[in-house]
């Protein structure tokens, strides 16, 4: 069985005048990936790895997760290649894992997360929102033969206010 968890980015500042992919989280962002990060703790086995995008936003939101579910540096990544808003190249990465890895997690952007939670889960999501959290799981031996799954649980920052 194969567990993919996204964590689409919490929510970043446009009040800095910085090109997209250096913008960093609005104070929101923070107080959201620490309310999420701890709620995800709480309730889910750590994965193995965690690859983010390598946008400042995403990847200040993975830090949040990395300490909050104890992911050693050595099991903690960015691509570039997560940068990606239409969810064809996420869902590359995802095809691509090594197979030994059963349980992930990436963290990215939208609209590439909704779309592949939507993809790849049995559930119909509107919109993952800012740090929201979906929890993906196939019965599947390869992640290169991935097709639908089931979305087992979701996380939203609005359900924990």
């Amino acid at each position: 069985m194969k567990t993919l968890y996204l964590v689409r980015h919490a929510k970043s500042s446009w009040k800095h005048d910085v090109d997209d992919h250096k913008r960093p989280l609005k104070e929101r962002g923070e107080k959201d990936g620490r309310l999420v990060s701890k709620k995800v703790n709480e309730e889910i086995e750590p994965p193995q790895k965690i690859i983010s995008s390598d946008a400042t936003r995403a990847f200040s939101t993975a830090q949040f997760f990395k300490d909050a579910l104890k992911i050693s540096d050595s099991n903690f990544e960015t691509n570039h290649d997560l940068y990606d808003f239409s969810g064809q190249n996420a869902l590359r990465i995802i095809k691509s894992l090594e197979h030994d890895l059963d349980t992930i997690m990436i963290v990215g952007h939208n609209h590439a997360f909704t779309s592949i939670a939507n993809m790849l889960g049995n559930r119909y999501i509107e919109n993952v929102p800012t740090c929201g959290f979906v929890m993906l799981q196939f019965d599947e031996e390869k992640w290169s033969t991935i097709t639908t799954g089931k979305t087992v649980k979701t996380i939203f920052p609005r359900d924990l206010k």
